[in-house]
C-alpha cells in the first residue's frame, strides 16, 4: 500500500482483547469491520511464566498479520483485564496469574514501532466498541460491561471516554452488592465480579449439588443446565442477574445512564440473566430519571471489544485521553 494519506487511512488497526478465558486478535478496518480473526484459549498452566505468555500472543498476532498479507498497520488496539497501571499497561490482570507488572505496552510498542499502541482495560474497549458502532450509538450516556471470567465496565458520559484518576473509571466489577457475600480476588468482599463471574457462579452452584466435584465444568455449562430447568443451575443465574441489576441502578443512579451494554461469555445466556436483572434493577431504580434506562446485550457480540480497542486508534479524539 502506498504511503499516502488515503494509504495511512485505509491500513487496519491490530485489535487485541485479553481476558481470564481467551485471547482474541482481529484485523479492524476503519469503519469498524473485522477483516481478519483469530483466537486461542488464554493458557492455564501454571509453569507458564510472564514471557511464556508474551511468547504465545506473540505467536497468535504474527500468525494473523501473515495469514492476511502483512499489511501495514494503523496502529495497535489493545483491551486487556485488570488491573493495570495505565497509560503504561503494566498490566497484572486477576485472572491471569502469569502477568504481574507486566509491561504490555512496551512489549508491544517494541514488536510494532513506528505506530500508536494503545492499551486499556476489556471491559473500556467494550463501550468505546459499543458507542462507537453498537448499541450505544447515536447516544451520549453509555456504561459497557463484561462478564466472563472476570466481571468489568467502562464509561463514556457526554459521548466521551471517561478515564478517571488511574484509568479505572467504570470498573463495576468491584461495586459491593452484598455486604457479607464472598470474598474478591481484589480482597474485598460481595463484590459484584464475587458473585457475577462466570467461575464463581458455578463454583457456587457446585456448593449447592450441582455436578459436584467436576473440574472440567464452565458457566456454559451452567446456562444449558439453567435452559433444561435444572433448579441449582436456574438460581445460579438469577444470583448473577440480581447482582447484576443492583449495581446497574446504582451506577445508573450515579451517572444518569442511557444505555447499558453488556458483553462477555455469560451474556449470552440471554433470558437466564437478562430476566432477573431487569426485575432487580427497576426494583431499585426508582428515581424518575434512572428509569429511563435501557440494558441490552452488547450488539456487537464477543467481538466488542476488539472494535472498541481499534477505536482507541481510529477514533481516539474521543475514546483515548493520553499521549
Amino acid at each position: 500500500m502506498s504511503d499516502t494519506a488515503a494509504g495511512r487511512e485505509a491500513r487496519p488497526v491490530l485489535a487485541v482483547d485479553i481476558g481470564g478465558t481467551k485471547m482474541a486478535a482481529a484485523l479492524v478496518a476503519p469503519g469498524g469491520r473485522v477483516t481478519g480473526y483469530g483466537r486461542i484459549d488464554t493458557p492455564s498452566d501454571p509453569a507458564l511464566d510472564a514471557d511464556g505468555l508474551w511468547r504465545t500472543l506473540e505467536a497468535l498476532l504474527d500468525k494473523l498479520v501473515a495469514d492476511a498479507g502483512a499489511p501495514a498497520l494503523a496502529g495497535v488496539g489493545v483491551g486487556c483485564g485488570g488491573p493495570m497501571t495505565w497509560p503504561a499497561a503494566e498490566v497484572s490482570p486477576l485472572n491471569i496469574p502469569a502477568w504481574r507488572g507486566f509491561p504490555l505496552r512496551a512489549r508491544l510498542r517494541a514488536a510494532y514501532p513506528g505506530v500508536p499502541v494503545r492499551v486499556h482495560n476489556d471491559a473500556i474497549c467494550v463501550v468505546a466498541g459499543e458507542h462507537w458502532r453498537g448499541a450505544g450509538r447515536g447516544r451520549g450516556n453509555v456504561l459497557g460491561m463484561v462478564v466472563s471470567t472476570g466481571v468489568g465496565g467502562g464509561l463514556v458520559l457526554d459521548g466521551h471516554l471517561i478515564d478517571g484518576a488511574s484509568g479505572n473509571a467504570g470498573h463495576i466489577g468491584h461495586v459491593v452488592v452484598d455486604p457479607e457475600g464472598p470474598p474478591c480476588k481484589c480482597g474485598g468482599r460481595g463484590c459484584l465480579e464475587a458473585i457475577a463471574r462466570g467461575p464463581g457462579l458455578v463454583a457456587w452452584a457446585q456448593e449447592q449439588g450441582w455436578r459436584p466435584g467436576r473440574r472440567d465444568v464452565t458457566g456454559v455449562d451452567l446456562a444449558a443446565d439453567a435452559r433444561r430447568g435444572h433448579p441449582v443451575a436456574a438460581s445460579a443465574m438469577r444470583r448473577a442477574g440480581r447482582a447484576l441489576g443492583i449495581a446497574i441502578a446504582s451506577a445508573t443512579h450515579l451517572c444518569d445512564l442511557e444505555v447499558v451494554a453488556i458483553g462477555g461469555g455469560l451474556s449470552q445466556a440471554g433470558a437466564l440473566l437478562f430476566d432477573p436483572l431487569e426485575e432487580a434493577l427497576r426494583r431499585h431504580a426508582r428515581m424518575a430519571f434512572a428509569r429511563q434506562v435501557q440494558v441490552v446485550p452488547a450488539a456487537l457480540g464477543q467481538t466488542s471489544g476488539l472494535i472498541g480497542a481499534a477505536a482507541l486508534v481510529f477514533a481516539g479524539d474521543r475514546y483515548w485521553n493520553a499521549d
